[in-house]
């Protein structure tokens, strides 16, 4: 007579109770998972990973990726909707077919599952503190909080405030070389976030660079908005560009500048020089250079999906003291890129709990500034909704109507191949309207990467061709692709306005005075 075999020992790994669970389905669904192979996009990198590899999991992204495919076919498909209409209902599709991914939970998330077996679930436990924090400050994180502060390592150009008004502060910034041309650059960036994306790490600081190619380059650092800014319009915004340029015009003893305008103070520039047009001061901006700038908003992208009726009444609603608080704001960016922005983040952080990164792009990301309510509201239906900018005399300020194709000033129109905020078609249309000589050059990658790009980096690409070109696809077809940072293009064209070179000024030792050092209090302030 045989004995009885001695049972094997139990397995007391954590989760090897779940494993075996697991192990024991996908031994059965393997060939239904098998048969459905290529149902998921390969580039989905959501789902990559061995992990997804298991039957139960693998049938449950193909589930989704079909699901997520009819959902969206269902939008074209639809009868009785316009383009707009369907822009819409494709738009919020796409928002509630990415929320409903299996990667977004940590039982059908088998990175997640696993992660949170292995540790016994303290991986969950610190994801759900980490959902707390962001929960109590009312916006998600993207990096290490303790990672970057202004002035310490990021926004670290030297630098004096030499002029401060309500609205804004003007930084002159320490020149590096002994000559510099003798017309300096005014920035204006945009207000919606703070001036140092020009001016992140040191080698990626547009800012920093621009100083060492030498040029005196003065930078607007906007006041984020406050209960005293609710009557704050764009008249505010274009006749602080006018004080800015007529500023550095005095303290240097110059008739122009070179002026840079970025998203919306490129909207802004454009009417400025309307204004200074119809004045008779144009010349006091020799040239202008538009970063990702929009004029004409008849082709706005995504964000057109959010300018109705009912979300201008949701932004007069939480404007109760006169300002927008910017994280709403950023929370409607962070949509129009729901995979990277918002679950990405959601899964990294909540689920697998792990540690944010260091990361100084997405930290000036997370530091949002406050809008004025009155100037938000009216941007967002007279140019957005009603694309009145594009009309001659269709908005007025300063007491002037606004004639965009009375602009005569040399301008540099850059525009991102890939931007999701002001589409390059968008930014092309500012060939539509100016009357004077243009250079338009089209950049790789979209509404930060395409201009944030060093020279040094290698990366990307960009395009030059016909500016006169009648359509974008009419410049495409004809561009010549150059590697590399379009900045030495730029610095180059700016040249040709710059001949001469001057002695180059300390800031804080001329007519404007030190105030403080940069980048100042505005750019500190929530």
């Amino acid at each position: 007579m045989v004995d009885d075999p001695t049972p094997p020992e139990p397995d007391t790994t954590p989760g090897a109770g779940v494993r075996a669970v697991l192990d024991a389905w996908g031994q059965v669904l393997a060939p239904v998972a098998a048969a459905g192979r290529g149902a998921v996009d390969p580039k989905d990198r959501r789902f990559s990973g061995a992990e997804w590899e298991h039957p139960v999991f693998d049938l449950m992204r193909q589930g989704y990726s079909v699901m997520a495919d009819a959902m969206m076919k269902s939008v074209d498909q639809a009868p009785g909707l316009d383009d707009a209409g369907r822009d819409r209902a494709r738009f919020a599709m796409r928002t509630l077919v990415e929320a409903m991914s299996p990667a977004n939970s940590p039982f059908t998330n088998p990175k997640a599952l696993n992660k949170a077996l292995d540790t016994g679930g303290a991986s969950l436990a610190e994801g759900f503190a980490k959902m707390l924090r962001d929960f109590q400050r009312g916006q998600l994180t993207h990096t290490d909080p303790q990672a970057f502060e202004v002035g310490r390592n990021i926004a670290t150009t030297p630098g004096k405030v030499v002029h401060e008004t309500p609205l804004y502060q003007l930084i002159q910034y320490a020149p590096t070389t002994d000559r510099v041309a003798n017309t300096p650059l005014v920035i204006f960036p945009p207000w919606i976030n703070r001036f140092y994306i020009l001016d992140l790490s040191p080698e990626k600081s547009f800012i920093r660079w621009a100083v060492d190619q030498g040029l005196t380059v003065f930078m607007v650092s906007w006041k984020s908005a406050d209960a005293s800014m609710r009557d704050v319009v764009w008249d505010d915004y274009i006749a602080a560009q006018i004080d800015a340029i007529d500023t550095i015009r005095d303290a240097l003893d110059v008739k122009s500048v070179h002026a840079i305008g970025y998203c919306v103070a490129g909207t802004t520039l454009a009417a400025t020089l309307a204004v200074l047009a119809a004045k008779g001061e144009a010349k006091k901006v020799k040239s202008a250079t538009f970063f990702t700038a929009q004029i004409d908003f008849s082709e706005t992208g995504e964000l057109g999906n959010f300018i109705d009726d009912a979300y201008l009444q949701l932004i007069e609603t939480l404007s109760g003291q006169g300002y927008l608080d910017g994280r709403y704001l950023a929370a409607t960016f962070n949509m129009l890129r729901g995979k990277d922005l918002i679950w990405s983040p959601v899964v990294n952080h909540y689920l697998l709990g792990d540690k944010h990164p260091s990361f100084d792009l997405l930290h000036w990301n997370g530091d949002v500034t406050n809008l004025p309510a009155k100037w938000h509201k009216a941007y967002l239906t007279d140019l957005y909704r009603d694309n009145k900018l594009a009309q001659p005399g269709g908005v007025s300020a300063l007491g002037v109507a606004i004639d965009l194709s009375k602009v005569e000033t040399p301008s540099y129109i850059q525009a991102g191949r890939e931007d999701h905020i002001a589409p390059a078609e968008s930014v092309w249309k500012i060939t539509h309207h100016f009357a004077g000589p243009l250079k338009f050059v089209l950049a790789g990658s979209g509404h930060i990467a395409g201009v944030v790009n060093p020279p040094a980096a290698g990366k990307y690409q960009y395009w030059t061709g016909d500016s006169e070109a009648g359509s974008l696809a009419d410049f495409v077809a004809g561009a010549t692709e150059h590697k590399g940072s379009w900045w030495p293009d730029w610095i180059e064209w700016i040249r040709e306005f710059s001949t001469k070179q001057v002695a180059a000024r300390v800031p804080g030792e001329g007519k404007l005075a030190a105030i403080e050092e940069a980048p100042g209090r505005y750019v500190k302030t929530r």
